[in-house]
């Protein structure tokens, strides 16, 4: 990878209005975007992409998607189709073309 990579980011799969995720982000359910590699970083991380979301697509209550370095509880991360906690988490290395999706399973009563 040469300096950056595109990456189409969703915070539900399809159409679907799936866990309000897309709220944080002035209501917009998929974003496409191209993230910079940092500090002279050879390959994106999963850690690198949730610090470029929170200062570039979260607009309100960051708190509400993110904790520390990583997710809040409760938000479903899945890479290429596969549940990030089975390719590495915060270390799963993104290419080029990857599609990152984020769901809330929390939900009000």
């Amino acid at each position: 990878m040469a300096g950056s990579g595109s990456f189409g980011i969703s915070s539900a799969p399809g159409h679907y209005n799936i866990g309000g995720l897309e709220l944080l982000c002035d209501s917009v359910k998929v974003h496409n975007v191209k993230v910079e590699l940092q500090n002279g970083a050879e390959k994106l991380t999963m850690k690198d992409l949730l610090g470029w979301v929170r200062t570039n697509l979260i607009k309100e209550r960051p708190e509400m998607f993110m904790k520390g370095d990583t997710v809040r509880p409760g938000v479903l991360v899945l890479v290429n189709d596969c549940d990030w906690e089975l390719s590495g988490q915060l270390d799963t290395t993104l290419e080029e073309k990857d599609v990152v999706v984020f769901i809330s399973t929390l939900h009000g009563g």
